[in-house]
């Protein structure tokens, strides 16, 4: 029994470097929970539900001027509220644990890819004196959707079910605004399970 035990704690370290699946929190752009789980010792595929930050104003203040209530009217300001964000994404990992001399624990490198549906509702205020010499609103919902591309580094603690990450990458817009780049950026926390 004593060796059977010593043998189970001596292979501990190669059933924790078998990728557990986690759920965690991403502090950033999005600001997200995210899940992420290994379909192989190097894929994983994460999901993400959360909130995103508003484009600038100058974004705003274009689609305004490209889609004006009135042909009078004239942009007085802005205000967002009611965002989300849904992603799915892929990666591509290397143990970069050696090469940092690490110990305890290992450290991941990952790059990956992913597409990125965002959500913001935009309350505009505006002019028109055709119509009124009051201030006027309209609310839109802005919605962009895109591919996402990122890289960052993971690290997994040896004595709790716990990981720490963090990561930069850009998301592209397809839909609603053909081009526009958003530099996206986090760091999180994940309880392995």
């Amino acid at each position: 029994m004593k060796k059977l035990l010593v043998l189970a704690f001596a292979m501990l370290p190669l059933f924790a470097f078998a990728q557990e699946p986690g759920i965690g929190l991403r502090f950033g752009e999005p600001f997200s929970i995210t899940y992420k789980t290994f379909i192989d010792d190097k894929i994983s595929l994460e999901g993400m539900v959360g909130r995103v930050g508003p484009n600038s104003g100058q974004y705003y203040r274009r689609d305004f001027d490209n889609n004006r209530p009135s042909p009078n009217a004239f942009y007085v300001g802005h205000s967002t509220s009611n965002t989300w964000s849904l992603n799915f994404r892929g990666a591509y990992h290397e143990d970069f644990s050696d090469d940092f001399n690490i110990g305890s624990g290992y450290l991941l490198g990952y790059a990956g890819a992913g597409v990125q549906l965002r959500s913001v509702l935009v309350d505009y205020a505006f002019t028109d004196s055709s119509i009124s010499q009051a201030t006027l609103r309209e609310t839109r919902r802005n919605m962009d959707f895109g591919p996402e591309a990122f890289g960052g580094a993971e690290y997994y603690f040896d004595e709790a079910p716990i990981s720490v990450f963090g990561e930069v990458g850009f998301f592209m817009e397809l839909l609603d605004r053909f081009g526009h780049f958003r530099l996206q950026g986090a760091i999180g926390v994940r309880y392995l399970f």
